[in-house]
């Protein structure tokens, strides 16, 4: 189970928003960042990832890739669905 405080839950903000907290995580010492997302957030995580990646902190690399189905009950209906999910694990390079 990742540690909660390098977990970035991935949501409706911008995408830079996410690739701005992952690097100040990194720039604080954290070891992993995990980005965790769910249903159609999923593309908005893996942008995040690649962003972080190409562009800002190349000595970053995708350790880990989690992907699940999650199943969630409607507060207005009562009716279970099932929702995607993912975590990307980012680390530093060995």
């Amino acid at each position: 189970m990742p540690d909660s405080s390098t977990t970035i839950l991935i949501g409706k903000k911008p995408v830079m928003n996410y690739v701005l907290a992952c690097l100040t995580m990194i720039q604080n010492g954290a070891n992993e960042v995990v980005l965790k997302a769910r249903g159609r957030a999923i593309s908005k995580a893996v942008d995040t990832a690649e962003i972080t990646r190409k562009k800002f902190a190349t000595d970053i690399v995708v350790k880990k890739i989690k992907i699940d189905t999650e199943q969630i009950k409607s507060s207005e209906t009562g009716n279970l669905s099932n929702v995607s999910s993912i975590e990307i694990y980012l680390g530093k390079a060995a």
